[in-house]
């Protein structure tokens, strides 16, 4: 069995994170790569509906998880008081990816591809001075002018989108 790898999608809120992470999902599973992901929330999450079967469960009955199983779609509520660590979440949960797109955990020591968009901030997270500086892939940008130490791609490039599978498939973090 092949090993999993791992890649972190970065910018600040509105940059077009998920945006980048659909396409480029999409673009992975287009070249036959079995992709999963992961999106780091800020607060607890609500995707069910109050007072159903599975939320009595788990907000009523407190039960530590719940499943809701049907035909093509699984959904599993678990309570944990873990930090969300995103090598141990795909470890625990994303068994048998190829690989693993993980949308925020900035502070992770992983490889990233940033997304920069000038109307959205200034300058990017990336900071050529900062310690983990290195864990930059890509960065993504509609600054022409913009210059860094690793692979810079502009929305106006025709095939970035190729360009930057290709950078998250052969840089991103390995797991063993």
């Amino acid at each position: 069995m092949a090993s999993t790898r791992i890649i972190s999608i970065v910018g600040r809120k509105n940059a077009g994170k998920t945006t980048l992470a659909v396409a480029l999902v999409s673009e992975l599973v287009r070249r036959k790569h079995r992709v999963m992901t992961i999106k780091h929330g800020h607060h607890p999450a609500d995707v069910d509906r109050t007072g159903s079967d599975t939320w009595r469960h788990f907000h009523e009955g407190q039960a530590e998880r719940v499943l809701i199983a049907s035909p093509e779609l699984r959904v599993l509520f678990e309570r944990s008081t873990d930090d969300y660590d995103p090598i141990g979440l795909a470890r625990r949960y994303m068994e048998g990816a190829d690989i693993v797109l993980v949308e925020g955990f900035k502070a992770a020591p992983l490889p990233k591809i940033e997304v920069y968009r000038r109307a959205v901030a200034d300058k990017p997270l990336y900071n050529p001075r900062a310690t983990n500086a290195r864990e930059w892939v890509a960065i993504l940008t509609d600054d022409p002018d913009f210059k860094a130490d690793c692979s810079v791609l502009h929305f106006h490039d025709t095939i970035w989108l190729q360009l930057l599978a290709s950078l998250a498939w052969d840089r991103a973090l390995v797991l063993s």
